[in-house]
C-alpha cells in the first residue's frame, strides 16, 4: 500500500474531481486526504455519510494540533469523515490563511499517510489531493513520501509542455542526478491526462514520448475523460448513474493500471516494513525485560538514546 500524491502544474485540470474518482474505484480501502494549501472543495461540493454537511473544522485544520505532539498513523482516522457515498476522506482546509497552522509538519503528516499501510489495525493506501504545486507550495513536502506522484494535464499543447517542464523539475528535486533515469527512483512520477476518450489512445503516445524525449523520468500512467457531466455526478450536481459515467470508467482503468504495475512491489514493502517494526518491537521488548542489574553501566551512547526514544514512546 502506498501514499499516491496528485497535483497540477497550473490553471485547473480537475486535481479534485480525478481524486475523488480515483478513491472512489480503488481497489483497496483508501483515504482521500485533500491536503491543497489554498484550501479544499469538498466540504462545499459533497454531502457527509449522515445527509449534512461537512464538518470544516475536523480534518487537515483538526489534525494540525494533534500533529504538533507527535502523530501516530491510525491518529488519522480520528479525524475522517465519511461521505454520503462511503467514501472516507481527510477535510481540506478551508481558506489558504489556514495554512500557517500546518508550517513544519508537512514532513510529519507525509510520513504518517505513507506509514498508514503499515498500520495492523486500519491499513489503507493514502490517495492525497495536493492541488496546483507551482513555486514554494509547501505541499511539495508530501512528495519524498509518496510511492507515487501524478500529475494531471489536459490537453492543450501549452498545458502539456508545462507539465512536461513540471516532471523534469520535480525529478531534479526529488532524484537528483540524470534526469533520464528518475523513472527508477522513488517517487514515481507519473502523467494523467484529462482527455476526450475519442483520441486518448493516440494522445498518451504522443504525450509519453515527449516526455521520454526530454528526459523527464516521467511516463504517461493513463486517461481520465473529460466529462463534465460525469463530474457533476460524482459532486452531486446531477442525477444519473455515476458508475456507467466515462469519468467513473475512465478511472476504473486508470486504477487498476496502477496496481497492476506497482501494486506487488507496494504490498511487498509494506509486508518488509510490518516485519521491521514487529522485529524492532520485540528488541524493545526483550530489552525491558534485562534486569538492572545486569545492564552494561558504560552503555554505548547510540544504545542509550535507542532505548531512551522507546521508553519515551510507549
Amino acid at each position: 500500500m502506498a501514499l499516491i500524491a496528485l497535483a497540477a502544474d497550473k490553471g485547473s485540470p480537475g486535481v479534485t474531481t480525478a481524486a475523488v474518482a480515483l478513491a472512489a474505484v480503488w481497489p483497496r480501502r483508501v483515504l482521500l486526504a485533500e491536503t491543497d494549501p489554498a484550501g479544499g472543495d469538498l466540504v462545499y461540493r459533497s454531502a457527509a455519510a449522515h445527509g449534512g454537511p461537512l464538518n470544516p473544522n475536523t480534518g487537515m485544520l483538526s489534525i494540525a494540533a494533534t500533529a504538533r505532539r507527535g502523530l501516530v498513523p491510525d491518529q488519522l482516522w480520528d479525524h475522517v469523515q465519511p461521505l454520503s457515498g462511503g467514501l472516507e476522506v481527510l477535510v481540506g482546509l478551508g481558506i489558504a490563511e489556514q495554512a500557517a497552522g500546518l508550517a513544519g509538519l508537512w514532513p510529519t503528516l507525509g510520513h504518517a499517510f505513507a506509514s498508514l499501510a503499515d498500520s495492523p489495525h486500519a491499513a489503507a493506501d493514502v490517495i492525497a489531493d495536493c492541488g496546483r504545486v507551482s513555486g514554494d507550495t509547501p505541499a511539495l513536502e508530501l512528495f519524498p513520501h509518496a510511492s507515487l506522484v501524478l500529475l494531471l494535464s489536459r490537453t492543450e499543447p501549452e498545458s502539456l509542455a508545462r507539465v512536461r517542464d513540471r516532471a523534469a523539475a520535480l525529478a531534479g528535486k526529488l532524484h537528483g542526478g540524470p534526469r533520464g533515469a528518475a523513472s527508477l527512483a522513488n517517487p514515481v512520477i507519473g502523467v494523467v491526462l484529462i482527455a476526450d476518450t475519442g483520441t486518448a489512445g493516440k494522445l498518451s503516445s504522443q504525450v509519453n514520448d515527449m516526455l521520454v524525449h526530454a528526459q523527464t523520468g516521467a511516463r504517461v500512467v493513463g486517461t481520465i475523460a473529460d466529462d463534465p457531466a460525469g463530474a457533476d455526478q460524482l459532486a452531486g450536481r446531477k442525477r444519473g448513474r455515476l458508475d456507467k459515467s466515462l469519468l467513473i470508467r475512465s478511472a476504473r482503468k486508470v486504477a487498476a493500471d496502477i496496481h497492476q504495475q506497482y501494486g506487488a512491489a507496494w504490498a511487498a514493502s509494506a509486508q518488509a516494513n510490518q516485519a521491521h517494526h514487529a522485529q524492532q518491537a520485540q528488541h524493545v521488548q526483550q530489552a525491558q525485560h534485562v534486569p538492572h542489574q545486569h545492564q552494561d553501566q558504560h552503555q554505548h551512547p547510540q544504545q542509550g538514546r535507542t532505548q531512551g526514544h522507546a521508553g519515551a514512546g510507549t
